[in-house]
């Protein structure tokens, strides 16, 4: 891996951008600076970086950045040779901003790195992982889009970090996948769909996985995870607590691809896991998994306590519940099964209360007002926020279980 990646992009230097909390909302987090340090895949990379005269490739900006500074990447699609590697991090009260200028489409394409084609049964080395490698924290990363790449984002051992508004799809790994020792990062309004892993036969490509690793303060929230070859989201050996919220997972786990000895799982959530698999008491609130090969949301035998709250699942081939792992001590409140191939599986320590299997009564298709899932797989709002979906999966009869989109 070179130090700069032959790639083309417009970078913008900024004003101070104020740190953001992890409690930000998805609107606070994607506030821009004025821009410093510009790219454009006309630009030279001899080039001072400004508007009139913007830098080439989106590695020489990331490298020339220091705290304070905004790189903004005029539109294009920028092919890799290399991937971008960031290790420079900013600062609490200056970090450093990676963003799309004003708005504009900005692709970032791993299709010609050469881990993008692993082959089958090979591992990727470390450095090589992502179309953008990120070892570093206080940065803000926002309305881009990564495809074809031997993962689309990976950040390892990152802190304080927000990521919104990307777009990550059809890589030959997960879409964005965070790991290590990783604390206080935002994970917000992102899309990560159709990746799918090659190499492993579909055992590993998730839309997003925070997997391996640990660190607290890390929060998911608005996420649109679907058709990748794993699972939807994937939280495998993390060791500290995770808030998922307001996020949606559907047709992960199908063999789209006709690997041959297909292995993805085809889990909507995945809430842990491992051998042995870490106690942890990730959360999950007002989100929905639908269509998923297996379950809606497992626990994937992690004994930890389990926080899953007025969440809703449909039509997933195994369970929309699967929270029977040995010693799972989850609690379950709030939560609405429609037309899963079981509604939930218990452990004997888990806590289930006020879920549409505890209410009793019939809960099928016609006991909600909507099933169409059109509205919710719409174009998001202008601001990156989710489509509204206000009927999907809402009870008729007002009953508050489920989740509110």
């Amino acid at each position: 891996m070179r130090a700069v990646g032959v790639l083309t992009g417009l970078v913008v230097l900024g004003a101070v951008v104020p740190a953001t909390s992890a409690t930000a909302t998805a609107d606070e987090a994607s506030v821009s600076a004025t821009p410093t340090i510009v790219v454009a895949v006309s630009g030279d990379d001899s080039a001072p970086g400004t508007l009139a005269r913007p830098l080439r490739t989106i590695q020489k900006a990331v490298d020339k950045a220091r705290p304070g500074d905004v790189i903004a990447v005029r539109g294009g699609t920028y092919g890799l040779t290399d991937n971008i590697t960031v290790t420079t991090s900013g600062t609490a009260s200056q970090p450093i901003s990676l963003e799309a200028y004003q708005g504009e489409r900005v692709v970032i394409d791993g299709e010609k790195l050469p881990a993008s084609h692993t082959p089958v049964g090979g591992s990727i080395p470390r450095a090589e992982r992502g179309a953008v490698h990120q070892e570093a924290s206080y940065w803000r990363m926002s309305g881009l889009e990564i495809v074809n790449g031997p993962y689309g984002i990976y950040c390892d051992g990152c802190n304080n970090n927000v990521f919104s508004r990307l777009t990550t799809h059809d890589n030959y790994e997960s879409g964005f996948q965070l790991q290590g020792a990783s604390s206080n990062n935002q994970i917000l309004n992102l899309d990560s769909y159709g990746n799918r892993d090659p190499r492993k036969n579909g055992e590993s490509a998730d839309g997003l996985a925070i997997k391996e690793g640990s660190g607290t303060g890390n929060v998911v929230r608005g996420a649109r995870l679907w058709n990748n070859v794993d699972d939807g989201f994937d939280a495998w050996k993390f060791t500290s607590p995770i808030v998922i919220e307001d996020t949606i997972t559907y047709g992960n786990g199908f063999n789209r691809w006709n690997f041959p000895d297909f292995a993805g799982d085809g889990n909507g959530f995945k809430m842990g896991g491992g051998s042995p698999a870490p106690a942890v008491a990730h959360t999950l609130r007002n989100s929905v998994a639908f269509k998923n090969a297996k379950h809606g949301i497992t626990d994937n035998g992690n004994p930890g306590a389990l926080a899953l709250s007025r969440n809703s699942t449909f039509r997933n081939t195994g369970t929309g519940f699967d929270a029977d792992g040995s010693g799972s001590r989850a609690v379950l409140s709030g939560n609405l099964s429609i037309a899963d191939g079981r509604a939930v599986a218990l452990g004997s320590a888990t806590v289930s209360q006020g879920n549409s299997w505890n209410l009793g009564g019939s809960w099928g298709e016609s006991s909600v007002q909507s099933t169409d899932t059109g509205a919710i797989t719409n174009p998001r709002d202008a601001d990156g926020s989710l489509p509204s979906a206000p009927a999907f999966l809402v009870p008729r009869d007002g009953t508050a279980i489920g989740a509110r989109l």
